[in-house]
């Protein structure tokens, strides 16, 4: 939530401390701890503790160019999670994950735009990556999971478009044949990102899941990238 200075960055082999947050491995549990100051509009403090708890750890990397410049690795794609921070309503367990994106390159030299889904399903999780590349070929990617952290390709239903976000954000992700999806709750809705959870349909299956959609073409525009640092604190010489 706050853009730091090199100074504020620890890392051990099972710790890793940005400002006064960090993250703790502790061989079972993910310790997410965090002290930070919540963005414009609403500027207010947030601390408290999230621990997240996986049913395995996964070994899976999937290359997003043929170069592999971009990969998206899913450490825990199945977990419990449990949030507790020092707000009203902010205090749950549920269903959770865990995953990266690692890149030599800026996305926007790479992709157009790219929508990603994990939804849990009776028998895992579901994760699906479409993107459109700028070299004119795409990524359609559809990987179950178990959970003992097996991973492997699965056919899916075509993706089928959905309500546009308030920023009018092109929107899809997989359905049966004949069921639109629908957002159940907003997460973030900016001008080139939007982040849901959305019902959908899959084999049969009525799931709820976090759904992301990403227009890079509108993040790339000289006008809309000046605007992220007003979105985001600044604390380049913090120091223990």
């Amino acid at each position: 939530m706050t853009d730091r200075g090199s100074l504020a960055l620890t890392a051990t082999k099972d710790t890793l401390q940005i400002g006064p947050s960090s993250l703790t491995w502790t061989g079972q549990d993910l310790i997410i701890d965090i002290n930070e100051v919540s963005s414009l509009p609403l500027i207010s403090r947030m601390r408290g503790k999230i621990t997240l708890t996986p049913s395995a750890i996964t070994s899976v990397e999937l290359p997003l160019t043929p170069d592999g410049a971009h990969v998206w690795r899913p450490f825990a794609p199945i977990a419990r999670i449990n949030v507790d921070l020092e707000a009203s309503g902010w205090q749950f367990d549920g269903h959770g994950y865990f995953d990266s994106n690692f890149g030599t390159r800026p996305l926007e030299k790479d992709f157009s735009t790219w929508t990603w889904a994990r939804y849990p399903t009776h028998t895992g999780a579901t994760c699906f990556y479409d993107a459109k590349r700028r070299d004119g070929t795409t990524l359609d990617a559809a990987i179950g999971f178990t959970p003992n952290g097996d991973a492997r390709h699965v056919t899916s239903p075509a993706s089928t478009p959905f309500k546009r976000t308030l920023w009018a954000l092109k929107r899809e992700t997989r359905a049966d044949a004949g069921t639109t999806p629908k957002q159940i709750k907003p997460m973030l809705d900016a001008p080139f990102y939007s982040r849901s959870v959305v019902e959908t349909q899959l084999d049969g299956e009525v799931v709820q899941g976090v759904h992301e959609a990403l227009d890079l073409n509108r993040y790339a525009n000289p006008l809309l990238k000046p605007m992220l640092a007003v979105r985001v604190p600044r604390r380049p010489n913090w120091m223990s």
